[in-house]
C-alpha cells in the first residue's frame, strides 16, 4: 500500500494512507478515525466465499506483515508534514545529505534539493538545517524534505507579496522547458515570455543573475509558484515614459542609452520612449556605420530634433550639440594653404581626405600627379594613409573643399616652352590614337598632340591609324606650347617639304598644267596636278570650246588651265573650257589665213573677222 502526505510525494510506503490519517490524540484515546483502514484480511476477502485454510506458518507470516504495516502507519501518523524540525548535517553523499534530526536513525535529504545553479551543494557538514520529516523508510532512516521546509517557512511572505503585488528578489538557478527557475526562498517558475519586454533568445545568459520578480500565480496545495519580471519592467517603463513626456520637446537636450544599432542609425532609450538617431545626424563628417561612433549600452547626450506626440516618434541629433565646422571653413582653410589629412576612401575619380572631424575634401584624380599615365588613384594613395595636400577651392555652402597633391611637386609644364621651343624637333612614342589625332609622349607626364591634319601634306588622312601605330617611335616638330592648358601641339608633316608651298611658288593663274582625274563628284572633278597637290575642275568649266559639256572619268588625263589660286586655303581652280577655247581660237586663225594667204592680212582684218564670226 502507499501513503501520501504531500500531493507531490509518490514514493512507496508500506501502508496506504491516501485517505485521511488519524491524529495523535485520536490514537491515544483509541478512537476510530473518520475513515476506515482496511487490514489485509478484510481488504481482499471476497464475498460469499469461505475463509482459506491457512497453515500456522502462513498465519505467522501474515501476522508479521500486518504488524509491520501497522507500525509503519503509526510512524507516518506521528509525522506532521507541516512541522519544521532542525537537524545537523553529518555528511554528503552522491545522492543524499545525511542529517541528524534527533531520532533513532538519521534522515536523508535528496541532494538535488540543496544544490545551486552551478551544481554545488549549499549545505556542509556541521551546518544546521531546517527540514520536514516526510516518512520513515522501510529499510531504515527517514526521508526529509529541505524544499518543503523552505516552502513552509517563506510561504506566508510569498502569499503576501502576491496579494499586495510587491516585488521579490530572487536568483535564476536553472533553465527548464519554457522558461527559468528562480529561487525566491523556494523554486518558482519564470516563463520565458515574462522575462523581458521583448522576446529573449538566450535564456542561459540569465542563470546565476539576481533579478526582481512579481508573483502572478500560486498554488499552496501543490506548492507551485509562477513569477514575472516583465510586469515590473512594464510599470517602470510606463513611469519613465510619463516622466520623459513632461520634459520632451523639440530643442531639448536629454540623456539616453543606446539600445540598438542598425545600418541607418541608432535607437536611443530616452526613458520609456525610444528615439531614432539617424546616421546623418551623428557626425558632421562621414560615418560608414553607427558603430564607428557609439555602441549598445553607451549613455549619450542628444538633442530632440522632432517630436510627434500622436505617434510618439522622436528624431534625435548628436552632431547638433557641436558647432558646424563648415561655418568658418573658408577662414580656417585659405586657398593655397598646405594641410595634412587622413585618406577616408578612394574612388575611380579621386580620394576623399579628412582634414578634421566633419571636414573632408576631394583630391580629384587630375590633381594627384602631373603625369597623364596614372590608371587609378589607388596607385598613389590608400585608405587610412596620411597625406599632405594643398587647398585649391573652398565652398562652404556646398560643403566641399577641392584639394591638390601635384601642386607640391615641380610642374614640368612651366619650363616646357624653354625646353621645347616652336620649330624644335622632338622624338617620342605613340601613346594613344584618337579620331582627331595621335598623342606622342616625349617624356614622362608630357604628351603632345599631332592633329590628323598635321600628319601628311599629300594624303587626306581620315584616321591616324592610316599613318601611325600605337607604340611606334616617331619624330615630330613642335608647333605650339600652352603651359597653362597643359597642351603641346606637334606636327609630323612639318618635317617634310610643303608641296603646296612649292607649287604656288612655281605656278601662276593662266598656266596650263597636265592633270589626272582622281575622283568625280556631282559638282565637278578633283584632279591631281602635282604630287600631293589637287585642283578642282567645276562642272561649269568642264566643257569644250563650243560649250558642250565634257564628262570627265576617273583616271583620265587632260590639260587644264589654272583660273584661280588660294595659297592660304590650299585651293586651285581648274578649267577645261579655257584650254578648249584657246585651242579653237588658234584653229580659227589658221582657217582664216588659208584663203587669203597671197595677200597681206592685218590685225584689224583678223579682229573684224572674229567679230563677224
Amino acid at each position: 500500500m502507499a501513503h501520501v502526505l504531500n500531493p507531490e510525494q509518490t514514493e512507496s510506503t508500506p501502508l496506504n494512507t491516501e485517505l485521511e490519517t488519524p491524529t495523535l490524540e485520536a490514537a491515544a484515546e483509541n478512537t476510530e478515525p473518520s475513515t476506515t483502514t482496511h487490514t489485509p484480511e478484510t481488504a481482499s476477502a471476497p464475498e460469499h466465499h469461505e475463509e482459506p485454510d491457512l497453515s500456522m506458518e502462513d498465519f505467522a507470516a501474515a501476522l508479521e506483515s500486518f504488524d509491520r504495516e501497522q507500525a509503519a502507519e503509526a510512524a507516518a501518523q506521528a509525522f506532521d508534514d507541516s512541522a519544521i524540525v532542525s537537524g545537523t548535517v553529518i555528511k554528503l553523499t552522491d545522492k543524499h545529505v545525511v542529517v541528524d534530526v534527533g531520532m533513532k536513525s538519521e534522515g536523508l535529504i535528496p541532494i538535488e534539493q540543496v544544490v545551486d545553479h552551478t551544481g554545488a551543494p549549499r549545505l556542509q557538514p556541521g551546518q544546521t538545517v531546517e527540514v520536514v520529516i516526510e516518512r520513515e523508510e522501510p529499510e531504515g532512516g527517514y526521508l526529509l524534505s529541505y524544499e518543503k521546509a523552505q516552502r513552509l517557512r517563506v510561504w506566508d511572505t510569498i502569499e503576501k507579496a502576491h496579494n499586495e503585488k510587491t516585488a521579490l528578489t530572487g536568483t535564476v538557478v536553472g533553465r527548464v522547458k519554457g522558461g527559468l527557475t528562480v529561487d525566491i526562498g523556494i523554486k518558482a517558475f519564470l516563463p520565458g515570455s515574462q522575462l523581458e519586454l521583448r522576446p529573449v533568445r538566450n535564456l542561459d545568459a540569465y542563470i546565476g543573475q539576481p533579478i526582481q520578480v512579481r508573483v502572478i500565480k500560486l498554488n499552496k496545495k501543490r506548492g507551485n509558484v509562477v513569477v514575472s519580471r516583465k510586469e515590473i519592467l512594464e510599470e517602470e517603463q510606463s513611469e519613465r515614459r510619463s516622466h520623459t513626456l513632461e520634459h520632451l520637446e523639440e530643442g531639448a537636450v536629454l540623456t539616453g542609452t543606446v539600445k540598438n544599432l542598425t545600418d541607418y542609425g541608432a535607437f536611443v532609450d530616452m526613458g520609456g520612449i525610444d528615439g531614432l538617431l539617424h546616421i546623418t545626424d551623428m557626425s558632421w563628417g562621414r560615418l560608414t556605420h553607427p558603430r564607428d561612433l557609439v555602441n549598445v549600452g553607451d549613455e549619450i547626450q542628444v538633442k530632440v530634433l522632432k517630436f510627434d506626440k500622436e505617434k510618439q516618434r522622436v528624431s534625435l541629433g548628436f552632431k547638433q550639440l557641436t558647432p558646424d565646422p563648415w561655418l568658418d571653413a573658408a577662414e580656417r582653410y585659405p586657398i593655397g594653404a598646405h594641410v595634412r589629412g587622413r585618406v577616408l576612401s578612394v574612388t575611380d575619380y579621386g580620394a576623399f581626405v579628412e582634414l578634421e572631424q566633419g571636414i573632408e575634401g576631394l583630391v580629384h584624380v587630375s590633381e594627384m600627379t602631373w603625369s597623364k599615365r596614372m590608371k587609378h588613384p589607388s596607385k598613389i594613395v590608400k585608405p587610412g594613409e596620411e597625406v599632405e595636400t594643398v587647398i585649391l577651392q573652398v565652398n562652404p555652402a556646398d560643403r566641399r573643399i577641392s584639394l591638390g597633391m601635384k601642386q607640391l611637386l615641380d610642374n614640368p609644364w612651366e619650363h616646357l616652352g624653354d625646353k621645347y621651343p616652336i620649330g624644335a624637333t622632338v622624338e617620342g612614342r605613340v601613346r594613344n590614337l584618337t579620331d582627331f589625332g595621335a598623342f606622342i609622349e616625349i617624356e614622362d607626364g608630357i604628351d603632345g598632340l599631332v592633329h590628323v591634319s598635321n600628319l601628311s601634306w599629300t594624303k587626306r588622312v581620315k584616321h591616324p591609324s592610316e599613318v601611325l601605330k600605337k607604340g611606334e617611335k616617331v619624330r615630330a616638330a613642335v608647333l605650339g606650347v600652352e603651359p597653362e592648358n597643359r597642351r603641346l601641339s606637334l606636327g609630323i608633316k612639318q618635317l617634310q617639304p610643303d608641296v603646296w608651298e612649292t607649287f604656288f611658288e612655281q605656278h601662276r593663274v593662266g598656266d596650263v598644267v597636265h592633270g589626272k582625274v582622281l575622283r568625280t563628284a556631282q559638282f565637278g572633278a578633283f584632279v591631281e596636278i602635282a604630287e600631293g597637290v589637287e585642283g578642282l575642275c567645276h562642272v561649269s568649266e568642264a566643257t569644250d570650246g563650243h560649250g558642250v559639256p565634257v564628262k570627265l572619268e576617273q583616271g583620265e588625263e587632260r590639260e587644264f588651265k589654272i583660273i584661280r589660286m588660294n595659297p592660304e586655303e590650299k585651293k586651285v581652280a581648274l578649267s577645261l573650257r579655257a584650254v578648249s577655247g584657246e585651242e579653237a581660237s588658234r584653229a580659227d586663225v589658221e582657217a582664216y589665213k588659208q584663203p587669203v594667204s597671197s595677200s597681206t592680212t592685218t590685225l584689224g582684218d583678223l579682229v573684224n573677222w572674229k567679230r563677224e564670226k
